[in-house]
Protein backbone atom coordinates (compact mmCIF):
# COMPACT_ATOMS: atom_id res chain seq x y z
CA UNK A 1 0.00 0.00 0.00
CA UNK A 2 2.73 2.31 0.95
CA UNK A 3 4.63 1.99 -2.09
CA UNK A 4 2.06 2.64 -3.82
CA UNK A 5 0.91 5.97 -2.88
CA UNK A 6 4.45 6.92 -2.29
CA UNK A 7 3.96 7.01 1.25
CA UNK A 8 7.30 7.65 2.40
CA UNK A 9 7.86 11.15 1.15
CA UNK A 10 4.48 12.04 2.95
CA UNK A 11 4.01 13.87 6.24
CA UNK A 12 3.54 11.87 9.32
CA UNK A 13 -0.08 12.73 9.44
CA UNK A 14 -0.68 11.76 6.16
CA UNK A 15 1.56 7.96 6.98
CA UNK A 16 -0.24 7.37 10.08
CA UNK A 17 -3.91 7.44 8.11
CA UNK A 18 -2.75 5.56 5.26
CA UNK A 19 0.28 3.02 6.15
CA UNK A 20 -1.59 0.94 7.91
CA UNK A 21 -4.79 0.07 5.52
CA UNK A 22 -5.36 -3.36 4.13
CA UNK A 23 -7.55 -3.99 0.64
CA UNK A 24 -10.63 -6.07 1.47
CA UNK A 25 -11.32 -8.26 -1.46
CA UNK A 26 -14.46 -9.37 0.07
CA UNK A 27 -16.63 -6.46 0.93
CA UNK A 28 -14.68 -3.35 0.00
CA UNK A 29 -14.77 -2.58 3.38
CA UNK A 30 -12.74 0.95 3.80
CA UNK A 31 -12.46 0.33 8.00
CA UNK A 32 -9.40 -2.62 8.02
CA UNK A 33 -11.37 -6.07 8.78
CA UNK A 34 -10.51 -8.20 11.68
CA UNK A 35 -9.24 -11.35 11.15
CA UNK A 36 -9.71 -13.29 14.27
CA UNK A 37 -8.75 -16.37 13.10
CA UNK A 38 -6.05 -18.72 14.32
CA UNK A 39 -5.06 -20.68 10.84
CA UNK A 40 -5.27 -20.39 7.50
CA UNK A 41 -6.21 -22.64 4.68
CA UNK A 42 -3.55 -24.40 2.47
CA UNK A 43 -4.02 -24.94 -0.97
CA UNK A 44 -4.10 -28.72 -2.60
CA UNK A 45 -0.24 -28.41 -3.55
CA UNK A 46 0.57 -27.40 0.73
CA UNK A 47 1.25 -24.01 -0.23
CA UNK A 48 -0.36 -20.30 1.68
CA UNK A 49 -2.39 -18.15 -0.89
CA UNK A 50 -2.68 -15.74 1.19
CA UNK A 51 0.95 -15.86 2.22
CA UNK A 52 -0.57 -16.68 5.87
CA UNK A 53 -0.37 -19.89 8.03
CA UNK A 54 -0.55 -19.46 11.52
CA UNK A 55 -1.72 -16.16 13.84
CA UNK A 56 1.38 -16.68 15.70
CA UNK A 57 3.60 -16.53 12.56
CA UNK A 58 1.74 -14.01 11.11
CA UNK A 59 -1.97 -12.17 10.42
CA UNK A 60 -3.16 -9.62 8.60
CA UNK A 61 -4.03 -7.41 11.12
CA UNK A 62 -0.63 -8.09 12.86
CA UNK A 63 1.05 -6.98 9.03
CA UNK A 64 -0.39 -3.71 8.75
CA UNK A 65 0.38 -3.00 12.56
CA UNK A 66 3.80 -3.92 11.72
CA UNK A 67 4.12 -1.41 8.53
CA UNK A 68 2.48 1.25 9.67
CA UNK A 69 5.07 1.50 12.86
CA UNK A 70 8.05 0.80 10.49
CA UNK A 71 6.86 3.55 7.77
CA UNK A 72 6.16 6.26 10.68
CA UNK A 73 9.57 5.21 11.95
CA UNK A 74 11.74 4.81 9.05
CA UNK A 75 12.48 1.21 9.21
CA UNK A 76 12.56 -1.26 7.42
CA UNK A 77 10.77 -3.84 9.48
CA UNK A 78 8.58 -3.91 12.53
CA UNK A 79 7.85 -6.55 15.17
CA UNK A 80 4.67 -6.43 17.26
CA UNK A 81 4.87 -8.16 20.86
CA UNK A 82 2.42 -8.20 23.55
CA UNK A 83 3.64 -6.21 25.75
CA UNK A 84 6.78 -3.70 26.00
CA UNK A 85 8.78 -5.76 28.14
CA UNK A 86 8.29 -8.48 26.04
CA UNK A 87 9.54 -6.51 22.71
CA UNK A 88 12.40 -5.91 24.98
CA UNK A 89 13.27 -9.24 26.15
CA UNK A 90 12.91 -10.11 22.47
CA UNK A 91 16.19 -7.66 21.69
CA UNK A 92 18.01 -8.93 24.61
CA UNK A 93 17.63 -12.49 23.57
CA UNK A 94 19.34 -12.16 19.77
CA UNK A 95 22.22 -11.66 22.08
CA UNK A 96 24.54 -14.86 23.57
CA UNK A 97 25.88 -15.41 27.04
CA UNK A 98 28.65 -13.87 27.90
CA UNK A 99 27.71 -10.22 25.58
CA UNK A 100 27.73 -7.51 27.51
CA UNK A 101 24.84 -4.68 27.57
CA UNK A 102 24.94 -0.97 28.47
CA UNK A 103 21.65 0.45 29.83
CA UNK A 104 21.14 3.63 31.30
CA UNK A 105 21.56 4.73 35.18
CA UNK A 106 17.95 6.58 34.88
CA UNK A 107 14.57 4.72 32.88
CA UNK A 108 12.34 2.18 33.21
CA UNK A 109 12.95 0.19 36.35
CA UNK A 110 11.50 -3.09 34.38
CA UNK A 111 13.86 -2.77 31.93
CA UNK A 112 17.13 -3.16 33.67
CA UNK A 113 15.57 -5.58 36.15
CA UNK A 114 14.67 -7.50 32.94
CA UNK A 115 18.23 -7.82 31.93
CA UNK A 116 19.76 -8.43 35.59
CA UNK A 117 17.42 -10.78 37.20
CA UNK A 118 16.26 -12.43 34.06
CA UNK A 119 18.49 -12.62 31.54
CA UNK A 120 21.69 -12.37 33.92
CA UNK A 121 21.14 -15.75 35.30
CA UNK A 122 20.94 -16.85 31.07
CA UNK A 123 24.83 -15.26 30.78
CA UNK A 124 24.22 -11.53 29.64
CA UNK A 125 26.27 -9.09 31.11
CA UNK A 126 24.94 -5.49 32.09
CA UNK A 127 26.21 -2.33 33.56
CA UNK A 128 23.84 0.96 34.37
CA UNK A 129 25.81 3.82 33.03
CA UNK A 130 24.88 7.78 32.64
CA UNK A 131 23.53 8.35 29.19
CA UNK A 132 23.95 11.58 29.13
CA UNK A 133 27.76 11.93 29.89
CA UNK A 134 29.79 10.05 26.68
CA UNK A 135 33.31 9.71 28.42
CA UNK A 136 31.15 7.44 30.76
CA UNK A 137 29.40 5.29 28.25
CA UNK A 138 33.32 4.77 26.18
CA UNK A 139 35.10 4.27 29.87
CA UNK A 140 31.83 1.19 30.17
CA UNK A 141 32.59 -0.33 26.76
CA UNK A 142 33.93 -3.68 27.04
CA UNK A 143 35.40 -6.44 24.77
CA UNK A 144 32.17 -7.98 24.61
CA UNK A 145 30.34 -4.68 24.66
CA UNK A 146 27.26 -5.72 21.88
CA UNK A 147 24.31 -3.74 22.26
CA UNK A 148 24.02 -0.11 23.62
CA UNK A 149 20.44 0.70 25.16
CA UNK A 150 19.06 3.83 25.19
CA UNK A 151 15.97 5.89 26.52
CA UNK A 152 15.53 8.94 25.62
CA UNK A 153 13.46 10.93 27.55
CA UNK A 154 13.90 8.69 29.99
CA UNK A 155 11.43 7.71 32.64
CA UNK A 156 10.89 9.28 35.24
CA UNK A 157 13.30 12.39 34.99
CA UNK A 158 12.48 13.07 31.51
CA UNK A 159 16.43 13.70 31.27
CA UNK A 160 17.64 13.21 27.36
CA UNK A 161 20.60 11.31 25.82
CA UNK A 162 22.33 12.59 23.03
CA UNK A 163 21.27 9.85 19.95
CA UNK A 164 23.77 10.60 17.30
CA UNK A 165 26.68 11.14 19.85
CA UNK A 166 26.05 7.62 21.18
CA UNK A 167 25.35 5.98 18.00
CA UNK A 168 28.82 7.59 16.33
CA UNK A 169 30.37 6.42 19.49
CA UNK A 170 29.20 2.68 19.29
CA UNK A 171 29.35 2.05 15.70
CA UNK A 172 32.86 3.06 15.60
CA UNK A 173 33.08 -0.32 18.36
CA UNK A 174 30.92 -2.18 15.89
CA UNK A 175 28.47 -2.53 18.15
CA UNK A 176 24.45 -1.54 18.24
CA UNK A 177 22.54 1.35 19.40
CA UNK A 178 19.08 0.18 20.42
CA UNK A 179 16.56 3.23 21.90
CA UNK A 180 13.53 3.30 23.96
CA UNK A 181 11.39 6.01 21.92
CA UNK A 182 8.42 5.35 24.10
CA UNK A 183 7.68 9.13 25.36
CA UNK A 184 8.71 10.51 22.39
CA UNK A 185 7.10 8.68 19.72
CA UNK A 186 8.03 8.03 16.16
CA UNK A 187 5.73 11.48 15.91
CA UNK A 188 7.93 13.77 17.64
CA UNK A 189 11.53 11.78 17.71
CA UNK A 190 12.88 9.09 14.60
CA UNK A 191 15.99 7.59 15.92
CA UNK A 192 17.08 5.50 13.28
CA UNK A 193 16.97 8.97 11.64
CA UNK A 194 19.79 9.83 13.88
CA UNK A 195 21.49 6.74 13.41
CA UNK A 196 19.77 3.99 15.87
CA UNK A 197 19.68 0.67 14.86
CA UNK A 198 17.03 -0.92 16.75
CA UNK A 199 13.70 0.91 18.37
CA UNK A 200 11.70 0.04 20.88
CA UNK A 201 7.54 1.33 21.78
CA UNK A 202 5.80 -0.04 24.61
CA UNK A 203 2.64 0.67 22.04
CA UNK A 204 0.62 0.12 25.71
CA UNK A 205 1.55 3.34 25.93
CA UNK A 206 0.23 6.45 23.30
CA UNK A 207 0.40 4.50 20.14
CA UNK A 208 -2.50 3.02 22.23
CA UNK A 209 -3.91 5.89 23.47
CA UNK A 210 -6.61 4.77 25.79
CA UNK A 211 -5.33 3.02 28.54
CA UNK A 212 -7.04 -0.24 26.86
CA UNK A 213 -3.94 -2.40 25.19
CA UNK A 214 -0.98 -3.95 26.11
CA UNK A 215 1.67 -4.25 23.66
CA UNK A 216 5.34 -3.60 22.20
CA UNK A 217 7.22 -3.43 18.96
CA UNK A 218 10.16 -3.21 17.64
CA UNK A 219 11.80 -1.64 14.58
CA UNK A 220 14.64 -2.15 12.94
CA UNK A 221 17.03 -0.11 10.42
CA UNK A 222 18.12 -2.81 8.26
CA UNK A 223 16.78 -5.94 6.94
CA UNK A 224 20.00 -8.27 8.21
CA UNK A 225 20.51 -11.01 10.40
CA UNK A 226 19.76 -9.26 13.22
CA UNK A 227 15.91 -8.79 11.98
CA UNK A 228 15.94 -12.59 10.53
CA UNK A 229 16.86 -13.36 14.30
CA UNK A 230 14.31 -10.65 16.20
CA UNK A 231 11.34 -12.35 13.63
CA UNK A 232 12.57 -16.04 14.49
CA UNK A 233 12.60 -15.14 18.40
CA UNK A 234 8.97 -13.12 17.72
CA UNK A 235 7.57 -16.75 16.42
CA UNK A 236 9.02 -19.45 19.02
CA UNK A 237 8.70 -17.42 22.30
CA UNK A 238 5.09 -17.31 20.79
CA UNK A 239 4.93 -13.36 22.85
CA UNK A 240 2.80 -12.13 19.60
CA UNK A 241 0.11 -9.35 19.67
CA UNK A 242 -3.35 -10.72 19.22
CA UNK A 243 -5.01 -9.75 15.95
CA UNK A 244 -7.85 -7.58 17.53
CA UNK A 245 -5.27 -5.78 19.79
CA UNK A 246 -3.21 -5.11 16.56
CA UNK A 247 -6.32 -3.48 14.95
CA UNK A 248 -6.70 -1.28 17.79
CA UNK A 249 -3.11 -0.48 17.98
CA UNK A 250 -3.49 0.42 13.88
CA UNK A 251 -5.94 2.39 14.63
CA UNK A 252 -4.61 4.28 17.33
CA UNK A 253 -1.99 5.37 14.79
CA UNK A 254 -4.19 7.12 12.64
CA UNK A 255 -5.09 9.92 15.41
CA UNK A 256 -1.53 9.49 17.34
CA UNK A 257 -0.39 13.16 14.96
CA UNK A 258 -2.81 14.42 16.55
CA UNK A 259 -3.04 13.03 19.67
CA UNK A 260 0.66 13.61 20.27
CA UNK A 261 0.28 17.62 19.00
CA UNK A 262 -2.37 17.90 22.33
CA UNK A 263 -0.33 16.30 24.94
CA UNK A 264 2.23 18.71 23.85
CA UNK A 265 0.75 21.73 24.05
CA UNK A 266 -1.27 21.27 26.79
CA UNK A 267 2.06 19.35 28.65
CA UNK A 268 4.60 22.81 28.02
CA UNK A 269 1.60 25.09 29.10
CA UNK A 270 0.96 23.29 32.08
CA UNK A 271 5.01 22.46 33.00
CA UNK A 272 5.27 26.52 32.67
CA UNK A 273 2.73 27.28 35.31
CA UNK A 274 4.11 24.54 37.76
CA UNK A 275 7.38 25.96 37.03
CA UNK A 276 6.11 29.15 38.66
CA UNK A 277 4.26 27.96 41.82
CA UNK A 278 5.64 28.64 45.09
CA UNK A 279 5.31 24.85 46.06
CA UNK A 280 7.04 23.51 43.56
CA UNK A 281 10.63 22.67 43.81
CA UNK A 282 11.18 21.69 40.43
CA UNK A 283 9.51 20.86 37.32
CA UNK A 284 11.07 18.33 34.35
CA UNK A 285 10.11 18.81 31.35
CA UNK A 286 12.33 18.87 27.54
CA UNK A 287 10.17 21.63 26.53
CA UNK A 288 10.96 24.26 28.83
CA UNK A 289 14.23 26.65 28.66
CA UNK A 290 15.02 25.95 32.31
CA UNK A 291 15.50 22.18 31.19
CA UNK A 292 19.43 21.12 30.84
CA UNK A 293 19.42 19.40 27.70
CA UNK A 294 16.48 21.97 26.06
CA UNK A 295 18.95 23.02 23.27
CA UNK A 296 19.07 19.00 22.37
CA UNK A 297 15.68 18.60 23.08
CA UNK A 298 14.96 20.76 19.98
CA UNK A 299 17.09 18.72 17.95
CA UNK A 300 16.05 15.83 18.08
CA UNK A 301 12.72 15.99 19.12
CA UNK A 302 11.42 19.07 16.47
CA UNK A 303 7.65 18.92 16.79
CA UNK A 304 7.29 18.49 20.47
CA UNK A 305 8.26 17.43 23.20
CA UNK A 306 5.22 14.82 24.41
CA UNK A 307 2.60 14.52 27.41
CA UNK A 308 4.95 13.57 30.14
CA UNK A 309 5.87 16.01 32.85
CA UNK A 310 7.73 14.95 36.27
CA UNK A 311 7.35 17.72 39.36
CA UNK A 312 9.22 17.75 42.66
CA UNK A 313 6.97 19.03 45.50
CA UNK A 314 8.67 21.51 48.04
CA UNK A 315 8.93 18.89 51.25
CA UNK A 316 9.10 15.32 51.91
CA UNK A 317 7.76 12.34 50.16
CA UNK A 318 4.67 11.93 52.52
CA UNK A 319 4.20 15.77 51.12
CA UNK A 320 4.28 14.95 47.78
CA UNK A 321 1.71 11.82 48.17
CA UNK A 322 -0.65 14.21 49.90
CA UNK A 323 -0.69 16.52 46.95
CA UNK A 324 -1.17 13.06 44.29
CA UNK A 325 -4.01 12.33 46.68
CA UNK A 326 -5.78 15.63 46.69
CA UNK A 327 -5.85 15.84 42.74
CA UNK A 328 -9.31 15.22 41.16
CA UNK A 329 -9.11 15.08 37.69
CA UNK A 330 -5.37 13.40 37.54
CA UNK A 331 -6.36 10.30 38.58
CA UNK A 332 -3.14 8.06 40.60
CA UNK A 333 -2.65 5.12 38.34
CA UNK A 334 0.56 3.77 36.69
CA UNK A 335 1.21 3.99 32.95
CA UNK A 336 1.31 7.22 30.66
CA UNK A 337 0.07 8.29 27.27
CA UNK A 338 -3.73 7.78 27.30
CA UNK A 339 -6.60 10.40 27.27
CA UNK A 340 -6.84 10.22 30.66
CA UNK A 341 -4.54 12.82 32.42
CA UNK A 342 -2.46 10.43 35.55
CA UNK A 343 -0.24 10.74 38.50
CA UNK A 344 2.16 8.67 40.25
CA UNK A 345 4.17 9.07 42.93
CA UNK A 346 6.83 6.65 41.58
CA UNK A 347 9.53 5.66 43.83
CA UNK A 348 6.74 3.88 45.47
CA UNK A 349 6.24 2.14 42.30
CA UNK A 350 10.24 1.03 42.07
CA UNK A 351 10.62 -0.17 45.34
CA UNK A 352 13.82 0.48 48.21
CA UNK A 353 16.20 0.29 45.26
CA UNK A 354 15.10 3.30 43.42
CA UNK A 355 16.92 6.44 42.55
CA UNK A 356 14.01 8.29 42.13
CA UNK A 357 13.54 11.35 44.68
CA UNK A 358 11.11 10.57 47.05
CA UNK A 359 9.24 14.17 46.52
CA UNK A 360 8.87 13.27 43.13
CA UNK A 361 5.22 13.51 40.81
CA UNK A 362 5.35 11.54 37.85
CA UNK A 363 2.63 13.08 35.41
CA UNK A 364 0.83 12.10 32.41
CA UNK A 365 -0.94 15.08 30.59
CA UNK A 366 -4.12 13.86 28.75
CA UNK A 367 -6.54 15.50 26.46
CA UNK A 368 -8.17 17.60 29.37
CA UNK A 369 -8.48 20.98 28.69
CA UNK A 370 -5.60 22.73 29.95
CA UNK A 371 -6.94 24.75 32.39
CA UNK A 372 -9.15 22.30 34.28
CA UNK A 373 -6.27 20.57 34.67
CA UNK A 374 -4.53 23.35 35.96
CA UNK A 375 -7.17 24.64 37.77
CA UNK A 376 -6.82 20.25 39.70
CA UNK A 377 -3.13 21.42 40.58
CA UNK A 378 -4.03 25.15 42.02
CA UNK A 379 -6.85 23.38 44.19
CA UNK A 380 -4.12 20.47 45.26
CA UNK A 381 -1.12 22.42 46.12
Amino acid sequence: MSSVLGLESMHKETQAIHATNLVDETAGAIATPIFLTTTFTRDVDGSYPKGHMYSRNSNPNRDALEKGLAALEGGAEAFAFASGLAAVSAVLQCLSSGDHVLMPAVGYYASVKLAEEIMGPWGLQMTQVDMEDLLAVEAAILPNTKLIWIETPANPLLSLTDISAICDLAHARGIRVAVDNTIATPILQNPILLGADIVMHATTKYIGGHSDILGGAIIVRESDAWSARLKRVQILMGATQNPLDCYLLARGLKTLPLRMREHSASALELASRLEKHPAIEQVHYPGLASHPQHALALRQMPRGFSGMISIQIKGDEANARLVAGRLRLFQQATSLGGVESLVEHRRSIEGPESTTPGNLLRISVGLEHVDDLWADFEQAL
